[in-house]
């Protein structure tokens, strides 16, 4: 079966989406590892908690961006995988 028309352009689209939706789980995989699970830290170093807190703050703001382009991938998957599949049965 060929791939073309409607269903090309999906495979690009998602191909697209998954691209970011990887990205940003790279960038807060990355984001992850510098956060500290606990520190101790006297009032001289409020620097590296101010630094914590930023991270964390980065980290909350990434949750929305990778859950909707999850989502949008997993949708467009099951949308191309409909086509094919009705393509198909249609040329059956």
């Amino acid at each position: 079966m060929d791939i073309s028309g409607p269903i090309y352009y999906l495979l690009i689209v998602w191909a697209v989406v998954t691209g970011v939706f990887l990205l940003l789980l790279v960038w807060r995989t990355l984001l992850t590892s510098h956060e500290g699970d606990q520190i101790f830290l006297d009032p001289s170093q409020d620097h590296m908690a101010r630094e914590q807190r930023e991270v964390v703050a980065k980290i909350m703001k990434l949750s929305k961006p990778i859950t909707t382009t999850g989502i949008t991938a997993g949708t467009l998957l099951l949308v191309i995988a409909g086509m094919w599949i009705y393509q198909g049965l249609k040329n059956f």
